[in-house]
C-alpha cells in the first residue's frame, strides 16, 4: 500500500545539504562573472528565463499540476510594467511591481477556475485562459497590437541607480534572480512545500491527513503565477521592449522543455535547462524554424533517455537529494 508521510512529521532541513550548498555557490559565482567573459543582456535574459521557469516547475514539480498557460501571467506582466514605465512614468521598482502584481492578480483568477478540474482539464483550462488572454493582447490599443510596446525607459532604480548602465542593470536582475531563487527554495523546503510534495504523491491520502488539498494547490498556482510576473515585468525593462511573444503559446510550452530538459522537481533543473534552451537559440539563430525542429528533437530524446533531466539525472547517479 502506498504511503503517505505527514509532511509536518518531516525534518525541516535542507535535504540537499552541502551539495545543494555548493552547487549554489557555483552558480552565483558563476553569474557573478559572467558579464566579463559574454554578452551581459544575453545572461539578464536567461536569468528571467530562468526565474520564470522555476516559477513554472513549482507547480508541475512540486504540486503536480501541469499548466499549458504561464505565458498568460508572464506576457502581461511585462505588458503592464512596460506600459507603466513608459506611459505612466513609473520608476522601475514600481513599474516591476506593477507586473508582479498583474501576474498575482491574474493568477488567483486563473487559479480559482482552473483548480476545479484535475489532469489534462486542469491544463486545458489554463491554456484556453492564456489563449483568450493573448487575443485581447492582440486587439488592446496599449499593447501596441504587432507592434508591441517598445523603447521601454529602464529609468533610475530609487531615483539614484541609472539602469541605463548595462552593469548596473545586471546587478538588479542578480538581485531579483537570486531572491526569487531563494524564494522558492524555501517555500519547497517548508512544511507549506512537504503538503504540496504530499498531494504530488497521493491526492487523495493528503486529504485524509486533514488538508484543504484545493487552498493548497491555489495557493502554489497563485505564488507561480506571481514569480512567472516577477520575471516577466523584469525582463521587459532589460530588453525595453513587451511583444505579444511573450503572451503566444510557444511561450508556455518553452518553459515546459526547458524544466524538461533541466529536471523536473528540482531546484537547480530549471535555471540549467533555461540557459542551454536559450544559448541554442541564440547560437542556432541562423537556421531560421529548423531551431524549433531541434528544440523537438531534444524533448523526445530527453522523454525518452534523460526522463530526470540533466541536473535530475546527475543528482540520480551522485545519489545527491534536494538538487
Amino acid at each position: 500500500m502506498e504511503r503517505v508521510v505527514d509532511p509536518l512529521a518531516q525534518k525541516r532541513s535542507l535535504p540537499a545539504g552541502r551539495a545543494g550548498t555548493i552547487a549554489f555557490i557555483v552558480m552565483v559565482a558563476a553569474l557573478v562573472i559572467a558579464p566579463f567573459f559574454t554578452y551581459p543582456l544575453f545572461i539578464m535574459q536567461a536569468m528571467c528565463f530562468a526565474l520564470f521557469a522555476l516559477a513554472f516547475n513549482l507547480l508541475i514539480g512540486y504540486v503536480g499540476l501541469l499548466s499549458f498557460g504561464h505565458a498568460l501571467y508572464f506576457g502581461w506582466a511585462s505588458y503592464v510594467a512596460a506600459h507603466a514605465a513608459k506611459a505612466w512614468g513609473f520608476p522601475p521598482e514600481a513599474a516591476i511591481l506593477a507586473g508582479t502584481a498583474t501576474g498575482a492578480v491574474l493568477g488567483i483568477v486563473a487559479g480559482a477556475l482552473a483548480i476545479r478540474r484535475q489532469g489534462i482539464y486542469f491544463s486545458m483550462i489554463t491554456l484556453a485562459l492564456a489563449q483568450m488572454m493573448y487575443f485581447v493582447a492582440l486587439r488592446a490599443k496599449f499593447t501596441g497590437g504587432e507592434d508591441g510596446i517598445q523603447g521601454v525607459p529602464r529609468g533610475h532604480l530609487f531615483g539614484l541607480f541609472d539602469l541605463n548602465n548595462q552593469m548596473t542593470m545586471y546587478v538588479l536582475v542578480l538581485v531579483i534572480f537570486l531572491g526569487g531563487f531563494l524564494f522558492i527554495n524555501r517555500i519547497i523546503h517548508s512544511p507549506f512545500g512537504e503538503v504540496l510534495k504530499a498531494i504530488r504523491e497521493n491526492e487523495t491520502r493528503a486529504i485524509s491527513l486533514g488538508y484543504k488539498t484545493d487552498r493548497y494547490k491555489l495557493m502554489a498556482f497563485v505564488l507561480s503565477a506571481t514569480l512567472a510576473g516577477l520575471a516577466g515585468a523584469t525582463k521587459a525593462l532589460v530588453v525595453q521592449i513587451a511583444s505579444l511573444t511573450d503572451v503566444y503559446w510557444p511561450m508556455s510550452g518553452e518553459v515546459v522543455l526547458m524544466s524538461l530538459v533541466g529536471g523536473l522537481g528540482t531546484i537547480f533543473g530549471p535555471v540549467v535547462g533555461s540557459f542551454i534552451i536559450l544559448a541554442m537559440q541564440y547560437k542556432l539563430s541562423s537556421l531560421g524554424e529548423w531551431v524549433l525542429v531541434i528544440q523537438g528533437v531534444i524533448f523526445v530524446t530527453c522523454v525518452l533517455v534523460f526522463r530526470r533531466g540533466i541536473v535530475g539525472e546527475l543528482a540520480n547517479k551522485l545519489r545527491i537529494r534536494g538538487l
